[in-house]
């Protein structure tokens, strides 16, 4: 068996020479996250800036929920999804079992809960601080939610960021639906767990040295937007009493 520093020897050399291989289920994992985070996204942007603004008998109980459904583990998501897509399933009859479209279903499922959540939280701080100036231009509660969730694009970006790392990292669920199909539905994270246990160690390092990257990537831009937003907040705000004072 080869010793570790050999084994990554082999994985940096794999990673550099652009084996087909490696790549292939690297551009596979990238493309099932990056569909099902502009998915999630779509939908979990609108819905938490929604419930930031809403006030309506019983919500503190679906923010009870949706909390919860943060911490469902993913293997869960992937069960429901199987038995969904199963041929006895109510969605069977879509064919999507052991399909891209499937794992890009699991992971939106998975992602969507923190999208929401996330968002929520944002526009809410964002609807203490200057929300009752829009209610008493006539905003309602859908308007000043689009509006709040605008004025805090920025803050938003590092939303979708966190949601494409939770995405690309997951495993369990996309294992599930996906059957980590050579070819046509092996990901990065399944493809580490099935060559680990082959003995295939080069590959399984290079693609987790792969996948490490693709979090640092996400981590740096993350912190480089709070950087510049704080920057740029910082500029506005020494740019006020100028203006004032002018």
């Amino acid at each position: 068996m080869n010793t570790f520093s050999d084994s990554l020897v082999t994985a940096l050399r794999l990673i550099l020479s652009g084996d087909p291989g490696l790549w292939a289920v690297v551009m596979r994992s990238l493309a099932v996250s990056a569909t099902a985070c502009l998915l999630a996204c779509g939908l979990g942007l609108l819905m938490g800036a929604w419930l930031a603004a809403a006030r309506f008998p019983g919500r503190g109980a679906v923010l009870t929920v949706l909390n919860t459904f943060l911490a469902v583990p993913s293997v869960v998501v992937g069960l429901v999804i199987y038995l969904l897509l199963s041929r006895s399933g109510p969605l069977g009859f879509l064919g999507w079992l052991f399909s891209f479209q499937a794992m890009v279903l699991a992971q939106t499922v998975l992602v969507l809960p923190l999208v929401t959540a996330l968002t929520r939280q944002v526009v809410e701080d964002a609807d203490r601080s200057h929300g009752e100036q829009l209610s008493s231009l006539g905003a309602g509660n859908t308007l000043r939610s689009l509006l709040l969730a605008w004025d805090e694009r920025y803050a938003l970006l590092t939303v979708l960021l966190t949601a494409f790392g939770r995405a690309v990292s997951e495993v369990g669920a996309v294992m599930i639906v996906g059957g980590n199909i050579e070819g046509f539905t092996r990901v990065m994270t399944t493809a580490i767990a099935l060559e680990t246990s082959k003995g295939d160690l080069p590959l399984a390092l290079g693609l987790g040295v792969v996948l490490l990257l693709v979090v640092l990537l996400l981590n740096a831009l993350v912190s480089l937007l709070r950087r510049w937003r704080e920057r740029a907040d910082g500029a506005a705000s020494a740019a006020a009493p100028a203006m004032v004072s002018a």
